[in-house]
């Protein structure tokens, strides 16, 4: 008697081992491949000490071109000693470190050291700061009549990092550009490219041993546009950015974002600190996922008093934010620095004195604490012109 295996045809033997292979589980064989860096743990460890909360990052890596005209603004010449000056100014303030993590320097700042003999990087840590580096090499104009903006700087990156890292570099920054308020921009050319860079960017950072800074600045410009056009076009932004990061493998928890806030154009009126927060915290829940361990807002164009009070507020909006919402300062902590110091050593002491005072208030906000009243009430804000061509150097 034949079994039914037997009276099966060959056809229907087929049918069946189709049919098994439609309906059962596939036993998958291809390896799971991480592509997290070597340094990953490192870069999770430094990326959550610059953004622990209450402190904040010093942007002092302005382009040797903008150093020298912010310095001539105060009457002091150009120079290698005058900039190396006003940076040990800076760096061997008293105290400093307890509201500073964190300190983005120019690539000639890296290399040199105090009238004492004392690298620079040396006297960052001494204080508990980290020092960092700006790795990109400056903007350039996209074709087209828009005025929007790529950023240079991805040729010899990786040797570069490894050079930084060598001299004691523990981040790295990139900034990349988008421009609103006018018709036709941002174009989404200029995002998709601007996107591209930031990840490629942080990709080669994290293989090589630094912390990406990932600032995407949909830039505070001229016009009236609103604040809630900002937040549209920001979160698209940021949407793009955070999604090529993925796409690239980069490890989220060992970066640092540093993005705008959301305001409103040079041209309409000054929105209040609460609106701010709202609108910008609102943003950054819709775009920016929680693994990210710190928002360091760049002040822009705002004035040193209305960066630490919209601070404040983005605190109060969102006190229990998946990821510490605090600074990275240029001109908020540097400006009546240097109109105080004005290159005269009897100021010396008097500049440190209101720089660690604008620290301590941006610290406090960054806590949710500050309660005034500013070291530096007032002022305006400032239309910054971006520079293309290069770095400046």
């Amino acid at each position: 008697m034949q079994t039914k295996m037997q009276l099966r045809s060959p056809r229907a033997a087929s049918c069946a081992r189709t049919l098994r292979s439609r309906t059962q589980p596939k036993v998958m064989c291809r390896a799971f491949n991480s592509m997290e860096s070597p340094y990953a743990e490192e870069l999770k460890k430094t990326a959550a000490y610059i953004a622990q909360k209450g402190k904040g990052i010093l942007a002092s890596d302005e382009s040797n071109a903008t150093t020298g005209k912010r310095l001539q603004s105060v009457g002091v010449d150009n120079t290698e000693d005058n900039r190396r000056d006003w940076r040990e100014l800076l760096y061997t303030a008293p105290g400093l470190g307890q509201y500073i993590s964190g300190a983005i320097m120019f690539e000639e700042t890296l290399y040199q050291k105090a009238r004492d003999g004392r690298q620079f990087v040396d006297i960052l840590l001494a204080q508990g700061i980290y020092p960092g580096i700006k790795v990109d090499t400056g903007l350039q104009m996209l074709p087209g009549d828009k005025g929007e903006t790529t950023t240079q700087g991805l040729d010899n990156l990786a040797d570069r990092c490894k050079a930084y890292r060598k001299q004691g570099a523990k981040f790295a920054k990139w900034r990349a550009v988008v421009k609103i308020g006018e018709a036709g921009c941002p174009s989404t050319t200029a995002i998709l490219e601007n996107a591209h860079g930031l990840a490629r960017y942080a990709q080669i950072c994290q293989e090589n041993g630094l912390v990406p800074i990932v600032e995407p600045e949909v830039t505070l410009g001229p016009g009236d546009y609103s604040i809630e056009e900002t937040a549209f076009w920001s979160e698209r932004v940021y949407s793009h950015v955070m999604r090529l990061l993925n796409e690239y493998g980069v490890v989220l928890e060992g970066i640092l974002l540093k993005p705008n806030m959301c305001l409103p154009g040079l041209d309409a009126p000054v929105a209040s600190p609460q609106d701010v927060a709202r609108v910008t915290v609102r943003t950054m829940m819709r775009s920016i996922p929680p693994a990210v361990p710190g928002i360091h807002f760049l002040s822009g164009g705002m004035s040193e008093e209305e960066a630490t009070l919209n601070l404040q507020a983005l605190n109060d909006e969102a006190p229990n934010a998946p990821w510490a919402l605090t600074f990275s300062y240029g001109r908020a902590l540097q400006a009546t620095t240097l109109k105080t110091w004005a290159g005269k050593e009897s100021n010396w002491t008097a500049a440190q004195d209101i720089l660690v005072k604008l620290a301590k208030a941006n610290s406090e906000a960054a806590a949710g604490k500050f309660k005034g009243p500013h070291p530096v009430p007032g002022g305006g804000r400032i239309l910054q012109a971006l520079r293309t061509g290069g770095a400046g150097k």
